[in-house]
């Protein structure tokens, strides 16, 4: 089953960077009672994540929290020690929370997984960009193909928020 609009979103535990380590944290922890502008990519550093869709919600992060998000957070089947060596070199540390789906569990639950085993990449999670109010999916845009970073770019989402919320 595909997420989609009106959906809660699945059962899943991320892993997160606290000031004491990496520490294990639910969609129901994190997401509750919070507005969060959710965004997912493939891979940290690969080539359309790294130049063109993680900067995007980097610069527009104060436009963002401007139109209600209490939070930004990026998701990727990578470890959180990658993501949070992405976030410091992307300038996105102080801006965003990296939500580490090491496994794709979370990108499978959801419907969302995208199988790059091909490519040598495994499982990973579709590159997608959603609004959730309380953990219920409020706008959900997912790429076609990997590359593709339009439908899920901040600036997609920005307009977006404008009609629908």
């Amino acid at each position: 089953m595909t997420l989609k609009v009106g959906d809660h979103l699945p059962d899943a535990t991320f892993m997160v960077m606290s000031a004491e380590g990496p520490k294990p944290m639910t969609t129901a922890e994190f997401f509750k009672g919070k507005k969060v502008a959710l965004f997912a990519v493939p891979g940290a550093y690969t080539p359309t994540c790294h130049k063109s869709h993680m900067p995007g919600f980097v610069e527009r992060a104060a436009e963002l929290k401007a139109k209600g998000f209490d939070m930004i957070a990026c998701t990727a089947a990578n470890d959180i020690f990658v993501l949070t060596q992405w976030a410091k070199d992307t300038g996105a540390s102080e801006k965003m929370t990296m939500l580490a789906d090491g496994s794709a569990d979370f990108a499978k639950k959801a419907g969302l997984d995208i199988d790059l085993t091909a490519r040598g990449m495994g499982v990973r999670s579709k590159r997608y960009a959603m609004a959730v109010e309380d953990g219920i999916v409020k706008i959900l845009n997912v790429e076609d193909a990997p590359p593709q970073h339009d439908k899920s770019s901040a600036a997609t989402l920005c307009s977006m928020v404008d009609r629908s919320l």
